[in-house]
């Protein structure tokens, strides 16, 4: 339990420092057990509670918006099983991702998922607001990862969905409910993930393009060449690797282009592997599809470029303040939205303008900079941006969640009856809205 000001004011703030709460308590349980009875007794007594793991969220859905009870799930950080025979690891929600994918690399396997802030994420987070990232173009998202978990409801129940059974066709599948609703239906508090095997073949390839429509056609003609070996296809434009190199004080290793892509590659045999990328790269190359391009097939080189791709998020806070929005959006209008806001910012005190993400499922993440945080300029862009992506049938959130931030904006992609639905689940789970308030649905 912490109570004193100076040890709660972390857990009040988000990471990108644009929300701030005023709890004055923070509970750290270490059980399932001590979780239930912090819920029963909040529940009836009508005391707000919201949960929290690594508070490494950027929609504000992780930090109170009162005073509400943060109930933080780091001390639930235990590994409990790993099966090495199915591949099957179940651990508490605390858990580190970078801890966890250590563990299981030991036994020859890895996590299904890969994300940049792996080494302060919780596996609980991740599932709650059913985080992407790098490699769901290969292992598909955690509502499939996910065999089984043990969620505490409203009341202080303890749902146990833990199994570790591929297959489990009885019944309604509740975890469904638990994944990336944010903490508004329960609590997760342990957790089974189906992970895959770790690769003994992995080459990286970094491609630079004149144009995005080119970018387009090196990941069509990526699908095609690489088909089950493809593990990763991630693009940046320019600003977003000039971020990257600044930060870093690191060049790119190839020519200056206006796009850049980096292609992975996973498998087990380093000559097949090679041979089919080294097809693909031959066929972009002769296409005049890219106009420089690099390989990397020994580790360090990899992880050297995988840095690029890391290190614009901390690259664009060197700026001062970063507008962060994360989207989904058709590719035939994928990148259309950079250059809109370009124009629409223009009479603005903006400094940076960029996009970059996981091209091959949709997903953008869609940046402005400016030296200290501008109403005008945030409220330029939820205008534009939403509208764009509403007009163009996408999603406003892809991976980060909806939490506080976008939550009003919710009725641009929804319609009143999913709402109406939403409301109705959320008001037999939690009638007296404790869990998370003011988070999600509008």
């Amino acid at each position: 339990m912490l109570l004193q000001n100076e040890d709660v004011i972390n857990y009040n703030v988000d990471w990108l420092r644009r929300f701030r709460g005023n709890s004055r308590l923070v509970l750290r349980p270490k059980t399932t057990e001590h979780i239930s009875k912090i819920l029963k007794y909040c529940n009836e007594r009508r005391l707000a509670v919201v949960p929290q793991g690594g508070n490494t969220g950027l929609v504000g859905g992780s930090v109170p918006l009162f005073d509400e009870i943060i109930l933080s799930t780091q001390l639930m950080n235990e590994i409990i099983n790993f099966d090495c025979n199915s591949g099957v690891l179940t651990c508490q929600s605390g858990c580190v991702l970078e801890n966890l994918s250590a563990n299981v690399s030991e036994h020859g396997y890895m996590m299904p998922l890969d994300l940049g802030s792996k080494g302060s994420c919780n596996i609980g987070g991740n599932i709650s607001t059913n985080a992407g990232g790098i490699r769901l173009i290969r292992f598909g998202s955690l509502h499939g990862s996910t065999l089984g978990l043990e969620a505490v409801t409203a009341d202080g129940s303890v749902i146990d969905c833990l199994t570790s059974m591929r297959k489990d066709n009885v019944g309604y599948h509740l975890k469904h409910l638990f994944i990336g609703s944010e903490g508004t239906l329960g609590i997760v508090t342990k957790v089974s993930i189906l992970c895959p095997k770790a690769p003994s073949s992995v080459n990286l390839a970094l491609l630079g393009c004149s144009n995005f429509d080119d970018v387009l056609k090196i990941l069509a003609l990526t699908k095609s060449n690489l088909g089950e070996i493809l593990s990763a296809f991630e693009f940046l434009d320019a600003v977003s690797m000039r971020c990257s190199e600044r930060y870093l004080s690191q060049k790119c290793p190839i020519q200056s282009a206006p796009f850049y892509v980096l292609i992975e590659t996973s498998g087990s045999n380093d000559d097949h592997d090679q041979e089919k990328l080294g097809g693909l790269l031959e066929a972009v190359s002769s296409s005049g599809l890219i106009v420089d391009g690099t390989l990397a097939t020994d580790l360090s080189k990899i992880s050297t470029l995988w840095k690029l791709r890391e290190s614009i998020t901390l690259g664009l806070l060197e700026d001062g303040f970063c507008y962060k929005y994360d989207v989904s959006l058709p590719l035939s209008s994928f990148y259309d939205i950079v250059t809109l806001m370009e124009d629409k910012l223009k009479e603005l005190p903006y400094l940076k303008v960029c996009g970059y993400g996981h091209v091959a499922d949709g997903n953008l993440h869609f940046n402005v900079t400016s030296r200290i945080y501008d109403e005008r300029i945030s409220g330029t862009i939820e205008k534009e941006l939403y509208k764009f992506v509403a007009s163009a049938g996408g999603s406003i959130s892809a991976e980060h969640g909806v939490g506080q931030f976008k939550r009003d904006h919710m009725t641009d992609v929804k319609s009143p009856e999913v709402l109406s639905l939403m409301r109705n689940i959320k008001s037999i789970m939690d009638p007296h809205c404790i869990l998370n308030p003011y988070k999600v649905i509008p």
